[in-house]
């Protein structure tokens, strides 16, 4: 991902900077508690399309 593109984009629920997982392939709101992924190189900012990095409880999933 572009690094001037990272830049200018932020998470649509909270106005938050993202963050680039280039592991998972996503940008992440931390804020929002949401993943976007990355499609073709493509950030595809839409909420009904991002995964949730909170775990049933409520709780921040960890990475293992």
């Amino acid at each position: 991902m572009d690094p001037k593109l990272l830049d200018l984009l932020v998470c649509p629920l909270t106005k938050k900077t993202l963050r680039h997982d280039v592991e998972a392939n996503e940008l992440v709101s931390e804020a929002a508690g949401l993943a976007y992924p990355i499609r073709g190189g493509v950030p595809i900012l839409l909420p009904s399309e991002a995964r949730s990095l909170r775990d049933d409880d409520g709780d921040a999933e960890r990475a293992s």
